[in-house]
Parts: structure tokens; C-alpha cells; sequence
């Protein structure tokens, strides 16, 4: 048998799918005398009729059938091995954006399948996602619900998760005796909501519905005081654990706060890896690949966790 060729199998696949061979020559951007001939030498070589066809119809012969999932298969592999042969190449610039967080060996992982651009401009998570959608970014780290994946036409993996805990007034009790800070029931906590949408809206949206679902008391702010300075004095005035936004987490407390773990719930935000739902760049599917495998649930999904009920790795109630 002569050599078949990836090109030949393709036409197969797509007269097959039109059942047309007008229609699958438009799809396929070949003239339809091009295509009724490679179909012919392609039936020549394999030594089997694919089609039965007159002026009127067409349709596969019970060889064509059979073959036809192999093809199907075939070409998927062919597909898979063209991809990770781009991957390998390191050729493709990748941008990526981000909030606050990136995984610890982003440029270890990443460095085998592209070159990766990681944006300089630090923006919200509604922001970074909306950048995605219009192209200007290829992939963002960032909060996501699932209304935003959808309405921007984006896809997204899990790629990091914190546990989110309060700051309360040590003297109320913070500690114990042992000096580990005691639990505190979501429901007895605060959520601060900040009236500045551009910067907090994602935080809004999540605090909301901590507050909706936990009965956490919900307290509007207009000073930004959801981080830094301004929060530890929220805290003072509310003299209540009052719940820590994941941007604050990691900032030094004054000595007259202690961090709380909250339980139950336990109470996680997610940090998704987004990408638009049309994207076929091998680079950029690499780096999910890359920095999602292996990821695991990072406890999002433990008896005990809490997710609003529209994030995207929150398991049906």
C-alpha cells in the first residue's frame, strides 16, 4: 500500500462529517475537482471504497464506517503530537497576568513549554480575566465565578487555594494560654465590603456571599480598609474577628491582633488559572498543562470547606 498521507485522512474525515463534497471543500478551502480526486487516490491506496456517491447523495460504505473512528483517532493523535512538539520548542511567548499570588515555581514549570511573559501591571481579579477575554493577556491568576467564565468566554483550572482566616483583638481572647489562636465560627465573624467596586469587586461579590451563607455580619466600608492599616483599625472599632482578605494575609500584624482560623466552615478562596474557551496556541495550553497538573483539590473540596456556591470547583450541593 502506498503511503497514506495526515491530508488525505483529513479530507476522508470531513467529506464523512458534510456527507457534501461541495460543502466540505468550502470547509476545507480546496476546489471541489481537488478533493473528489484525493478522496479517489486515497480509496486506491487503502484498497477500499469509502463512499458510495452519484449526482444526488452521498454516503459512507459500510468500509468507510468502520474506518472512519480510527481515522478520527488517528488525526487526534497526530494533533496531540504536533502539540507537544510546540510545547517542547519553548517558541511561543506566553503573557500572563496576576493579583497577588503566583505559584512558587511558576518559571520552573512553565520553562519547558514556552517563554513566559509574567505582565508587570498588577490589577483586581475582574480586571486581569477582562484582559484575557479582549486578548491582551493570554492567561491571568485570579477569582473567578463561574458567571464570569462564561460571560467572557473563558475556561479555567484550579491552580491555588487559601485558607482564609480573621484578625481579632488578642486581648478579647485571641490566644490561648499555649499561645495558638483559637477557632472562630465563620458565623461569628465580619466581612468588610469596600464601596470602591473598581478595586474590590471580586472581593464583594465573595464576602457577600460569605456573609449570605454563614451568617457572617456584612459591614460596609468606604475607606479601602479591606487591607493594610485601615483594616487592623476596623478591627479595633468592631472589636470582633473580623475576616481577612487574601491580599492581606500575608502582611505582618500589629502586636495587638492575633490571626483566628475560621471553623466551621473552613473557608478557602481559589485562585483559578484562566484562558480564553477559543485558545489553540500549543504554548498557551502548555503552560496550563504545565502549572495545573498535579495541582490537586488543595482542600477546597473537604467536608469541612466553604466556596461560594458559583465558584468554579464548588462540588454540587
Amino acid at each position: 500500500m502506498a503511503g497514506v498521507e495526515l491530508r488525505q485522512l483529513r479530507y476522508f474525515v470531513a467529506v464523512a462529517d458534510e456527507l457534501n463534497f461541495g460543502r466540505a471543500a468550502e470547509r476545507l478551502l480546496i476546489a471541489g475537482p481537488s478533493l473528489s480526486q484525493q478522496i479517489k487516490v486515497l480509496e486506491r491506496d487503502l484498497g477500499v471504497r469509502l463512499f458510495d456517491r452519484d449526482r444526488r447523495s452521498v454516503s459512507l460504505t459500510p468500509a468507510g464506517a468502520a474506518l472512519l473512528p480510527h481515522t478520527r483517532a488517528l488525526l487526534d493523535r497526530a494533533d496531540d503530537l504536533r502539540r507537544r512538539a510546540r510545547r517542547l520548542s519553548g517558541s511561543e511567548p506566553v503573557r500572563l497576568g496576576y493579583v497577588n499570588w503566583l505559584p512558587p515555581d511558576l518559571t520552573t514549570r512553565a520553562a519547558a513549554v514556552a517563554e513566559l511573559h509574567v505582565d508587570a501591571w498588577v490589577a483586581p481579579s475582574h480586571t486581569q480575566a477582562a484582559r484575557v477575554a479582549a486578548g491582551s493577556l493570554d492567561l491571568a491568576v485570579c477569582w473567578a465565578t463561574g458567571a464570569d467564565l462564561r460571560r467572557l468566554g473563558l475556561r479555567s483550572r484550579l491552580v491555588g487555594a487559601d485558607r482564609v482566616h480573621a484578625v481579632d483583638i488578642a486581648v478579647d481572647g485571641g490566644s490561648d494560654t499555649d499561645g495558638r489562636s483559637r477557632a472562630v465560627a465563620a458565623r461569628d465573624t465580619v466581612v468588610l465590603l469596600d464601596d470602591d467596586a473598581t478595586s474590590w469587586s471580586s472581593w464583594n461579590v465573595y464576602g457577600a456571599d460569605l456573609a449570605a451563607s454563614t451568617g457572617a455580619r456584612a459591614v460596609r466600608i468606604g475607606d479601602g480598609g479591606v487591607t493594610g492599616p485601615a483594616f487592623f483599625d476596623h478591627v479595633r472599632r468592631l472589636r470582633r474577628p473580623v475576616v481577612n482578605c487574601p491580599k492581606g494575609q500575608t502582611s505582618p500584624l500589629p502586636p495587638d491582633l492575633v490571626r483566628r482560623p475560621i471553623l466551621p466552615p473552613e473557608v478557602y478562596w481559589t485562585w483559578s488559572l484562566v484562558w480564553r474557551e477559543a485558545e489553540e496556541r500549543a504554548g498557551v495550553l502548555g503552560v496550563v498543562d504545565a502549572l495545573c497538573d498535579g495541582v490537586g483539590d488543595l482542600g477546597v473540596h473537604a467536608p469541612q470547606a466553604w466556596l461560594p456556591a458559583d465558584d468554579p470547583y464548588a462540588l454540587p450541593s
